[in-house]
């Protein structure tokens, strides 16, 4: 069987790490500074995936939430994310046997994610993976965050490889979105447990079956 999908590229939040509570934790707390906050339905049905600065500019279209405040509540949403991580973030067992046995099979690994350079950084050296990446691209590498699909055709072009030959892993509606605009292969999963090696290696061996 010819093989055809050459790298693999991930999602982070809710992919690699179970951080959407995170960040929806982090946002809040710097929300509730200037009396304000979002819901956990509006968070996983609207906000969940966005980078910071697009929720921030929904918030001020949608409520009263001066764009004055935006640095602000962006720094501190930052500074309150890594206080997390650092106390929360570890390696998850099933994750480093994937990309290690992954990546000693010859694809290439990357990560693209909305989340910023420092975050995706700190994230995947304290879970473990970052030996097995090639590179990742988060949201400063972008002028356009997910879902438009802009972070995954850089991706894809830094992979120096055609979108049939890349599958990305995603967990929400707008990287889902984001991902099948490039015209990759996409494979959804619901939560962090769904990303293991032989759910990957399955979803790879029915892609190749099938352009047979």
């Amino acid at each position: 069987m010819s093989k055809i999908i050459k790298a693999i590229v991930f999602d982070m939040d809710g992919v690699l790490i179970e951080a959407k509570d995170w960040h929806y934790e982090a946002l809040n707390k710097a929300l509730q500074l200037f009396g304000m906050e979002i819901t956990r339905h509006e968070h996983l049905t609207t906000f969940d995936g966005l980078p910071t600065k697009d929720k921030l500019k929904m918030l001020s279209s949608e409520k009263w939430l001066s764009e004055k405040l935006h640095d602000f509540i962006n720094e501190m949403k930052q500074q309150y994310t890594m206080e997390i991580v650092y106390n929360f973030c570890r390696p998850m067992f099933h994750h480093e046997y994937a990309l290690s046995t992954l990546h000693r099979e010859g694809y290439k690994l990357a990560v693209a994610s909305n989340s910023i350079h420092n975050t995706i950084e700190v994230m995947m050296d304290k879970s473990g993976l970052s030996s097995y990446l090639d590179f990742f691209l988060s949201n400063e590498d972008v002028i356009n965050g997910k879902p438009e699909p802009e972070i995954y055709n850089k991706a894809i072009a830094n992979l120096q490889l055609k979108p049939i030959e890349c599958l990305i892993i995603e967990d929400n509606d707008n990287g889902i979105k984001a991902a099948k605009a490039s015209g990759a292969h996409v494979m959804e999963v619901k939560t962090v447990y769904d990303v293991n090696y032989d759910d990957i290696k399955s979803f790879i061996k029915n892609i190749e079956e099938n352009a047979l």
